[in-house]
């Protein structure tokens, strides 16, 4: 039996909800600001699927992924079809002056582990995901700069 193990974080990004979608949404540029993710690509001949590495701390997961719902410029949801189970969004918010990220994803482990390692390393994975919004926000906030140069 899987548990699955949900977290959500969320950032406020000082710049118009057109670039913070642009950026968010080309997948395979994540790995500039998420640190755990070692590569993300795009399959050519179905563009809906992506196949994801995950490298932190020795530990090495790979999965393909489904984008399941693509609202622009509100949301992108996705589940994972093989390797790591996973699945999630991220929410978008347009507060003309500033725009929201939020980001809620679940991993699947196997029953009692699942219990244990989420509160050994629950907390863990929020700070390392807030850390990744807080260089998406920092990475935003300098594309947005050049681009009113």
């Amino acid at each position: 039996m899987t548990d699955w193990l949900e977290h959500t974080v969320q950032i406020e990004v000082p710049v118009p909800i057109e670039l913070v979608w642009s950026l968010w949404s080309d997948l395979e540029q994540m790995t500039i600001w998420m640190k755990w993710i070692e590569s993300v690509k795009i399959l050519e001949d179905n563009p809906e699927l992506s196949r994801w590495k995950l490298a932190s701390g020795g530990f090495n997961f790979t999965w393909l992924s489904r984008i399941v719902q693509l609202v622009p410029y509100q949301i992108i949801e996705w589940q994972s079809v093989d390797g790591l189970p996973n699945k999630g969004a991220i929410r978008f918010y347009d507060r003309k002056e500033y725009s929201i990220v939020k980001m809620s994803f679940a991993y699947g482990v196997p029953g009692i582990i699942g219990k244990l390692l989420d509160s050994a390393i629950g907390d863990i994975v929020e700070s390392t995901v807030m850390a990744d919004l807080e260089r998406f926000k920092e990475y935003a906030i300098k594309a947005h700069a050049e681009s009113n140069i």
